[in-house]
């Protein structure tokens, strides 16, 4: 007989889905009525249901109010980053057609916490996952680790895992802005980066390089930082190169935080030095009122969470077997003259 493991501690989807052997996807779809289990399954989950006397509070609050009962997880890395917060909008959006509501876990680019955040949601019995990871372990994102709850990721590919992703062109975007300083006449051309072991920070650097080598121009070490994005790192890193005898004459930033740091960096400059040119991956907010020309990367944000939740949701409701999926979102490159 089927007894409730603890009257004192709330069931989670998660238990039931352990009691029976079962996804925390399939128990979702059985109490929602979806397609995509069988008839069979969809009884022996109720049938569990019943004995154990679980009811999902979102499910009764959305039975109560007639609002949404379905929960998506998103997992981002850094809330400060503005990226992360057009990325949710997207997310948003598809998630309301889908009558779904969107529950945010930050990892502060932690992989210790992204495991703990993902656990959490899980926990709380969300429907899918919407992951920015924060390293290039994605091992704990796999559908055994889940239980085939969906997840996709975004901003990243998946390393050893069978998931859809969303990518910005990262590689051709970076590729494409330094080309634009080489056109102008840059040959010492700085690079604000981001960490090897993330994927924007491994491509970005390669489109860096790959363009500086069409040009003939050899990587200079000193000329190169690669941190995470942080604006006081990048400052630092910016008036380090800015400081040497033969400093460069323009800096490439790998995001909208390394940007920033760079206008701080120069901002700091005596007024009489030679000018330096600026551009950078994402565009940022109040460039047309910049007081020195700047060249942005630019893509849709928002674009990147819209794309990843129709993933999700296509996933979810497939009642066939899909292959992995990749999608990846155009960036443009814009100059941002110096105002009159």
């Amino acid at each position: 007989m089927n007894t409730r493991p603890d009257p004192v501690t709330p069931l989670t989807m998660r238990d039931v889905a352990e009691r029976l052997g079962v996804s925390t996807m399939t128990v979702s779809r059985a109490l929602r009525g979806q397609r995509g289990i069988g008839e069979a399954t969809r009884q022996r989950v109720l049938a569990e249901v019943a004995a154990l006397g679980y009811r999902p509070n979102k499910l009764a609050r959305g039975l109560r109010t007639g609002g949404p009962s379905e929960l998506i997880g998103l997992v981002v890395t850094n809330l400060a980053n503005p990226f992360y917060s057009q990325l949710a909008v997207g997310v948003e959006e598809v998630c309301v057609r889908y009558g779904a509501r969107v529950m945010l876990g930050s990892t502060s680019e932690d992989p210790d916490v992204e495991r703990d955040v993902v656990t959490d949601l899980l926990e709380r019995g969300v429907d899918g996952l919407v992951v920015v990871p924060a390293s290039h372990d994605h091992s704990h994102l796999g559908a055994e680790r889940l239980r085939d709850t969906p997840v996709v990721l975004a901003a990243s590919p998946p390393m050893d895992i069978d998931v859809d992703c969303v990518l910005v062109d990262d590689f051709g975007g970076t590729r494409a802005a330094c080309r634009r300083l080489i056109e102008r006449g840059h040959r010492r051309i700085g690079f604000l980066g981001l960490p090897p072991s993330l994927w924007t920070g491994s491509e970005r650097f390669r489109g860096y390089a790959l363009a500086l080598e069409e040009a003939g121009i050899a990587v200079d070490e000193r000329y190169v930082s690669r941190h995470r994005g942080d604006s006081t790192l990048a400052r630092e890193a910016a008036r380090a190169m800015l400081a040497l005898p033969d400093h460069p004459t323009a800096l490439l930033t790998a995001n909208n935080r390394n940007t920033v740091g760079a206008l701080l960096a120069l901002r700091d400059r005596p007024d009489d030095g030679e000018p330096v040119a600026l551009a950078g991956f994402d565009d940022i907010e109040l460039a047309d009122m910049l007081h020195l020309p700047l060249t942005v990367v630019s893509y849709d944000a928002a674009e990147v969470g819209r794309a990843a939740a129709s993933l999700l949701f296509e996933r979810q409701r497939s009642t066939a077997p899909l292959h992995p999926r990749r999608v990846t979102i155009a960036t443009t490159l814009i100059d941002h003259p110096v105002p009159r």
